[in-house]
């Protein structure tokens, strides 16, 4: 056996961690609790009793609650095994000829960023530090914007945001979820169903709203319209029947963090 093939049944051995897969699934109810988190702060702004609709946000209210910070603890341990997961997934495709096999190691390396970029946040919310993703949204998108060719390449990211956001709503209504859970028998799959399409359009919608503040942002050079996805809600409210939208979003975002606990216990893993 060379040192590709031990290489490779090493991490099939970690990856099949009865252990490590019973925490990542763990991640799958700390993404469904933020996500609840988020699309409630969002109602309570449409109906304008303040609050900051990001995932910094959500685990600030979670610290608040009696256990909470526990739970954020909980929450960043899940977070680090499902990124550490979807990397390892990422990690078997490395070698091979197929096509298709690439690309899903690409989608998997995305996941593994975004969970292990929550993983981040929540850490630095159990350790009492800040973690507003919209000041960070607004440092990244004026550092993009000194640099030469700054203004388009802040235009590609809001393109790529964008594209992630519409992405999101095809998943949802053409059902491309059913790939990646099990679903249950009985009335429970109409309501698995039902959860993971609504919350996929409401999510896909909040994702291209930030995309479009990226590339406003970079058409006016003003970083600070860059605001992430709490100033993305926030915008959404601004628009004409703004609070009626942004309530449905935020119902929406509950939805998807109803399936994010159904995903606990249905995830293909």
């Amino acid at each position: 056996m060379n040192a590709g093939q031990e290489a490779r049944q090493t991490v099939n051995q970690v990856r099949n961690s009865a252990a490590l897969s019973r925490i990542a699934r763990i991640g799958y109810a700390a993404s469904g609790l933020m996500h609840l988190l988020i699309g409630y702060i969002a109602i309570r702004i449409a109906l304008h009793h303040g609050g900051e609709t990001d995932q910094s946000g959500a685990f600030a209210q979670l610290v608040k609650l009696p256990g909470g910070r526990v739970a954020v603890w909980i929450a960043v341990l899940g977070f680090a095994a499902l990124g550490l997961w979807l990397l390892l997934q990422a990690g078997l495709g490395i070698g091979s000829s197929s096509k298709k096999r690439w690309a899903r190691s690409l989608v998997s390396l995305g996941k593994a960023a975004a969970y292990l970029a929550l993983g981040w946040t929540a850490l630095l919310i159990a350790l009492h530090r800040s973690a507003s993703s919209a000041s960070g949204s607004r440092r990244a998108s004026g550092t993009l914007l000194s640099l030469p060719g700054g203004q388009a390449i802040l235009i590609a990211v809001g393109v790529a945001t964008t594209m992630v956001g519409a992405y999101f709503v095809y998943k949802g209504l053409r059902q491309k979820f059913l790939d990646d859970i099990k679903l249950p028998a009985g009335g429970a799959q109409k309501a698995v169903m039902f959860l993971a399409m609504t919350g996929y359009v409401a999510k896909g919608i909040a994702v291209i709203a930030v995309g479009v503040l990226f590339i406003v942002a970079a058409v006016t050079v003003k970083p600070h319209d860059a605001s992430g996805l709490d100033g993305a809600l926030k915008s959404l409210n601004a628009l004409p029947f703004g609070e009626a939208l942004l309530i449905l979003v935020g119902a929406g975002i509950i939805a998807y963090g109803l399936y994010g606990f159904a995903r606990t216990w249905l995830a293909r893993l």
